[in-house]
């Protein structure tokens, strides 16, 4: 029995010793997904700043440090401190609207119905849709001649043609219909969220507060909404990481318009930097969106942090 184990021991490669140590293995599994942060992280970040702090442009390549100067012009501009307010609001208005959808698509769905199953399914579409279509579709609702909105109010009677409203035409109804058209994308992986939440609670502590005479409400948020914090917060951290940086609804839909009154920092960076070639001040105002997302996390982290304890 000796040589035979022997002859088992022996017969192993050296590859085979090295990666059965739970260290090895582990750097191994890891090393690509740090080469990935790396590369396409990582890599354009440290660009950025290097940009950030010259007077580089597409029709001036030569490198010239000068140091703040980019970010001073940047703070000082009316357009980009309008930009940074419009990006708050997107942001936030598009994470509530969505977190309020989900929650409520989350309760529905947990009660049985008839075609549950095909419901969960199609509820994913607004997320898994590539945005570049979902967009072109919500611009033609929102189209100021052909809005099938518009058709449907006046053909209701609830809306005259001629009061119609220019839906990305005016400044507060486009923030409207951006904020919108984000809180539909988001909203099914808010139920997601949601879901795997409300199914983790005991339903101990749900059957003990139905005896003790708690209601639907008390024991939604006395008492579910306490227990999956933690879970929320995380999805809330994702999903305003994404909306806060994210350009696409707003390139595709508004531009920026009308008079920038839809304009994100993302947008705003990608016009300065690439459509308008400087790329230095594109630079900077991209990077104005690393601390108040740094900050943003650890102050949601710290929270979830002191729910778990």
């Amino acid at each position: 029995m000796v040589a035979i184990a022997e002859k088992i021991h022996g017969s192993r490669s050296r590859f085979q010793i090295v990666f059965d140590r739970p260290r090895v293995l582990g750097a191994a599994f890891l090393t690509p997904a740090i080469l990935y942060i790396l590369l396409l992280v990582g890599l354009p970040f440290l660009l950025a700043v290097y940009y950030a702090l010259s007077a580089y442009t597409i029709y001036n390549p030569s490198y010239h440090f000068v140091g703040l100067r980019n970010f001073v012009e940047v703070v000082e501009s009316d357009i980009f401190r309008r930009t940074l307010l419009n990006t708050f609001i997107f942001t936030i208005g598009s994470q509530i609207l969505g977190l309020i959808l989900g929650k409520f698509g989350a309760l529905l769905l947990l009660r049985p119905f008839p075609g549950r199953k095909i419901v969960r399914a199609l509820i994913i579409l607004p997320w898994a849709v590539p945005i570049a279509l979902a967009t072109v579709a919500w611009e033609w609702m929102f189209d100021s001649l052909y809005s099938v909105i518009n058709r449907t109010l006046i053909a209701l009677g609830l809306m005259l043609r001629a009061d119609a409203p220019n839906w990305l035409g005016e400044p507060g109804l486009a923030m409207l219909c951006v904020i919108i058209v984000n809180a539909w994308r988001f909203f099914p992986f808010a139920i997601v969220i949601f879901l795997a939440g409300i199914t983790a609670v005991p339903q101990d502590v749900l059957d003990a507060a139905t005896v003790d005479g708690a209601g639907f409400w008390r024991r939604n948020y006395q008492i579910i909404v306490p227990i999956i914090a933690p879970i929320v917060v995380v999805g809330l951290i994702f999903g305003t990481v994404f909306t806060f940086t994210d350009l696409s609804i707003v390139y595709l839909l508004t531009n920026g318009g009308p008079v920038n009154a839809t304009q994100v920092l993302g947008n705003l960076g990608f016009q300065i930097g690439i459509l308008s070639g400087d790329v230095a001040h594109g630079a900077a105002v991209s990077l104005f969106m690393f601390p108040v997302l740094f900050l943003l996390v650890i102050v949601m982290l710290r929270f979830i942090r002191r729910r778990e304890i």
